[in-house]
């Protein structure tokens, strides 16, 4: 027997498969050319799955499209397009509406009704040209969005300006604040679907309360974590905040304010979450990582194990930041088009010593010509797939969850503890802020060299 269904494939002893090619104008919002999903070994079983896969698979695509028409605009979207469109026509807003009296005079007033009387025009049937059956009702001939919104700004909104919802804050914090960062973009998108969820549809700013947004730290609070909620609260507040400031909502209140997952007494101390290494399970790591590791994520180890670094701030580097022929070897870590940094403070310049030394040297030679240090993980998210990489060498060698890639640099903070560093070498090195304006002041050669001698310090 033959199935006669779309999308499927036999392969031999490797069984059925639901194969759909992906539109090409998709292809880089969701990745991939294919869409490849198992569905068994028998002929039986894959029809039995194909049905929820192929519907699946429908959405996928459906969803993709949406995404790559973008989101309709909001009510406060189409007011602020309309008025976008008048200006570009000539006509502004910061006018009154005129007397009776003096319409007929003004010529401003009278381009704006022949300007709206062009666009009703559109949308006005010739019945005498169109043969129409009366027994159909008649087409629709309601205008678009775009020019409802024109029409509007150019009879300067007599229904007022329409109040902005969250969506809207949220639309507004993405253009002005989080950019073309990807991470930072799932971050937001994943907080205000919880928000949504929470609240039942999309809300206005001004009518957002205390209660309702108990309401969504309660509803994040399910099945997670205290600490990955207080993250979540600390985005809606930037966004809320952003949006009273630039929507001028004078009077308006944050109810997101000071609202907290749990008490701080019962919060999960922050020396809980990660825990140093041992010496002898980062001895253990190492010896799996080199025989068991692809060459470049050997080098990032040895980077981090000698440098105390965050691993997006290796991983991330570019070869122009790898400097062997300067007095002191070294790293710059610094913000750049592929990868971003924690904070200002975070901008430093990192000495290379000892295996951390070798481990760059290699690393620039195997990367040639290219841009990035490590190209494979120098990318948008490259710095999660190089955790995750790196995480299954960790795991199978120290089964507790606290340790994680993240404790060589708490490791590296002991080490320089145990060796008598100052915090505030210790801060230069790490690139923590002491919170102290001193910080900023002095050299780059200067500090190169303090940080020099402290990590020299910490790894004898």
């Amino acid at each position: 027997m033959k199935i006669d269904v779309k999308h499927i494939q036999k392969r031999g002893k490797a069984g059925w498969r639901y194969r759909r090619k992906i539109p090409e104008e998709l292809r880089a919002i969701l990745g991939k050319r294919e869409h490849l999903v198992p569905l068994g070994a028998t002929e039986q079983e894959a029809l039995k799955k194909y049905p929820k896969v192929h519907a699946d698979a429908e959405k996928l695509l459906a969803d993709a499209v949406k995404r790559a028409r973008g989101p309709a605009p909001t009510e406060w979207g189409h007011f602020r397009d309309g008025i976008a469109a008048a200006r570009k026509m000539g006509f502004r807003q910061d006018r009154d509406f005129p007397f009776a009296d003096e319409i007929e005079h003004d010529t401003d007033w009278q381009a704006r009704l022949k300007a709206v009387e062009k666009i009703a025009g559109k949308y006005v049937p010739d019945f005498d040209s169109v043969e129409y059956d009366d027994d159909l009702p008649l087409p629709d001939f309601l205008p678009t969005e775009a020019d409802t919104a024109l029409a509007r700004g150019l009879m300067l909104n007599p229904s007022g300006t329409p109040a902005p919802t969250l969506e809207d804050a949220k639309r507004l914090y993405l253009k002005e604040r989080v950019g073309d960062d990807e991470t930072k973009q799932m971050e937001l998108e994943r907080v205000f679907k919880l928000v949504v969820e929470a609240l039942g549809k999309d809300r206005k700013l001004a009518s957002v309360k205390r209660e309702d947004a108990k309401e969504v730290r309660d509803h994040m609070l399910d099945g997670r974590k205290a600490s990955s909620v207080d993250r979540y609260l600390n985005v809606v507040r930037a966004v809320i905040n952003h949006a009273i400031r630039e929507f001028d909502l004078a009077g308006a209140t944050n109810p997101f304010m000071n609202l907290e997952a749990a008490p701080k007494d019962r919060a999960e101390p922050d020396k809980d979450k990660r825990r140093p290494f041992t010496l002898d399970e980062v001895a253990a790591i190492t010896a799996r990582i080199a025989y068991h590791a692809k060459t470049d994520l050997r080098h990032i180890w040895t980077i981090l194990n000698g440098t105390g670094c965050r691993l997006a701030e290796v991983s991330g580097l570019r070869v122009a930041d790898v400097c062997l022929d300067h007095a002191i070897p070294h790293i710059t870590v610094e913000w750049h088009d592929d990868r971003r940094i924690k904070n200002k403070v975070s901008r430093r310049n990192v000495p290379l010593i000892g295996d951390a030394l070798e481990a760059a040297k290699e690393a620039v030679k195997a990367a040639g010509k290219a841009t990035m240090l490590f190209p494979a993980y120098g990318r948008p998210r490259g710095p999660a797939s190089a955790s995750a990489a790196l995480g299954k060498h960790v795991r199978a060698c120290v089964s507790d969850p606290k340790a994680t890639t993240h404790s060589l640099r708490h490791l590296m903070k002991d080490r320089l503890r145990l060796a008598g560093v100052t915090k505030s070498d210790q801060d230069i090195v790490l690139g923590h802020s002491s919170g102290s304006v001193g910080e900023d002041y002095g050299g780059d050669e200067a500090r190169l060299e303090v940080a020099r001698r402290a990590l020299g310090k910490a790894m004898a």
